[in-house]
C-alpha cells in the first residue's frame, strides 16, 4: 500500500514537521455493542494470552463472557470511559510541551488502542496526514510486560507496515516509567488523599492493598520485567508516602483456564479481615485512568465482597486520570525523553530469555540523537 498523502501538513513555530506522540494502551469498548468484538480480538492475541486450539477455545471464552462484561459495562454506565481520560491525558500532555518547548509547538498527540477504535492505524494515517516526523511511542503503562507494552508497540509496527509508511516516521520510545519521581509524587499523592477520608485514628492502622493487572504466569517464567517493576513502584510510593500503615501487592482481572500471577486481590480482600484488618484501601498501581478494572471489578465487585467479609472501611483511592500532577508527570516524562536523545530504555532491547517472538523488541527507523 502506499504512504498517506499529508493533507494539510502541519509546522511549528520554527517551521519544522510536528513532533508526534502516540499514547499506547488496551482501550475499551465505549459501547456495549462494541463488547463482543473486542473480547474476541482480546482472546485471539497470542501476545496476550496464549490458549490450547486459541482458534477455537478463544472465541468461545470471549462470546462466553460476553453477557458478564457486557452487564458490567452497563452497571458503570454503557461503556468504557479510558478513551474519554486518556484525550484528557493526551492533551495536558500536549499543552505542557509546547510550554517547555515554544519553537516546536505544535506537538500533536494521538491515541493508539490494540482492540477497538482508534487503533494503530488510526493513529499513523492520521501523522501522515500531519506531517509528522519525529514520533514517539509513549506506553500508557508505567510498568513493562511483553503483553502490554511490548504487544502495543508490535502492532504499531506491524500497522506501519500493513499501511506502507515504513521510513515515513523517526520513531523513539518511552517503554516504561515505573519509578519516575512525577509518577510516584501522584501515585503518592491520591493514596493520601485516600487514607485522609478515614476517621483520623483508623489512619495509621489502615491496610494498603496495591492492586495490579494480573499475567499468566507462563508469560513471567519466561522472563517478564512485569512483577519487578510493579514491585518497584510499589516500594517507590510507599518511601514517598513516609507512612508506617501495612501494606500488600496482590493481581487483578484473571481470565481463561490458565495458571495466573498472584495473590488474588479477590482473596487477598478475604483473607485479610481473618487477620484482623478492619480498613482497606485500595490503591490501583497499574492503572493510569479508570476503567471496568476500577470501576467495575474494584468499586462493585470487591466493594461488596468487602461488606460480605466484615471490612468497617473499603476505600478504592482514585485512579489518576486527569490530575493535575498526573499530567504534569507525563510533561515530564515526555521533556525528559526528547531531551535526552534515547532511542528507548536500556531494558527494551533485551529480550526476555524465554522469548520465542521474532518481532519482539524492534523498532524501525529509530532516531538518532535528538537535541532539546
Amino acid at each position: 500500500m502506499a504512504p498517506v498523502t499529508p493533507v494539510t501538513p502541519l509546522k511549528t513555530a520554527a517551521g519544522r514537521a510536528p513532533t508526534g506522540v502516540v499514547f499506547l494502551n488496551l482501550g475499551g469498548p465505549e459501547t456495549l455493542d462494541q463488547v463482543e468484538p473486542f473480547l474476541l480480538a482480546l482472546f485471539d492475541d497470542r501476545e496476550i494470552i496464549k490458549l490450547p486450539v486459541q482458534s477455537i477455545l478463544g472465541p468461545f471464552i470471549a462470546r462466553r463472557r460476553a453477557p458478564m462484561v457486557r452487564e458490567n459495562y452497563r452497571k458503570i454506565g454503557g461503556g468504557s470511559p479510558i478513551l474519554r481520560h486518556t484525550r484528557s491525558q493526551a492533551a495536558g500532555l500536549i499543552e505542557r510541551l509546547d510550554a517547555r518547548f515554544p519553537n516546536n509547538a505544535p506537538h500533536k498527540s494521538y491515541v493508539a488502542f490494540r482492540y477497538v477504535t482508534p487503533t494503530a492505524d488510526d493513529a499513523l494515517k492520521q501523522m501522515a496526514a500531519d506531517g509528522v516526523r519525529r514520533a514517539v511511542a509513549f506506553s500508557q503503562y508505567p510498568q513493562f510486560s511483553c503483553t502490554t507494552t511490548g504487544s502495543s508497540l508490535n502492532e504499531l509496527w506491524r500497522a506501519e507496515k500493513r499501511l506502507g509508511l515504513e521510513g515515513q516516521f523517526d520513531w523513539s520510545i518511552i517503554d516504561r516509567w515505573p519509578t519516575h519521581p512525577g509518577f510516584i509524587r501522584a501515585m503518592a499523592n491520591t493514596v493520601r488523599d485516600a487514607v485522609l477520608t478515614l476517621p483520623e485514628h483508623q489512619r495509621e492502622t489502615a491496610t494498603i492493598l496495591f492492586s495490579a493487572h494480573s499475567l499468566p504466569l507462563s508469560v513471567i517464567d519466561k522472563g517478564d520485567h512485569y512483577p519487578q517493576e510493579m514491585g518497584a513502584t510499589v516500594a517507590a510510593v510507599i518511601s514517598e508516602l513516609k507512612l508506617k500503615n501495612p501494606y500488600l501487592l496482590s493481581y487483578q482481572s484473571e481470565v481463561g483456564p490458565v495458571k495466573w500471577l498472584g495473590p488474588s486481590t479477590e482473596r487477598v480482600i478475604k483473607e485479610l479481615p481473618q487477620q484482623g484488618v478492619r480498613d482497606l484501601i485500595v490503591v490501583p498501581i497499574a492503572f493510569t485512568s479508570d476503567h471496568i478494572e476500577t470501576l467495575s471489578e474494584l468499586d462493585l465487585e470487591y466493594g461488596d465482597l468487602a461488606k460480605q467479609v466484615g471490612y468497617r472501611n473499603y476505600i478504592r483511592a482514585a485512579a489518576l486520570n486527569d490530575r493535575p500532577d498526573f499530567l504534569d508527570a507525563l510533561g515530564e516524562i515526555v521533556a525528559e525523553h526528547l531531551i535526552s536523545g534515547d532511542r528507548c530504555s536500556v531494558r527494551y532491547a533485551l529480550k526476555c530469555p524465554g522469548c520465542t517472538n521474532a518481532g519482539c523488541r524492534t523498532m524501525p527507523q529509530p532516531v538518532g540523537v535528538v537535541a532539546g
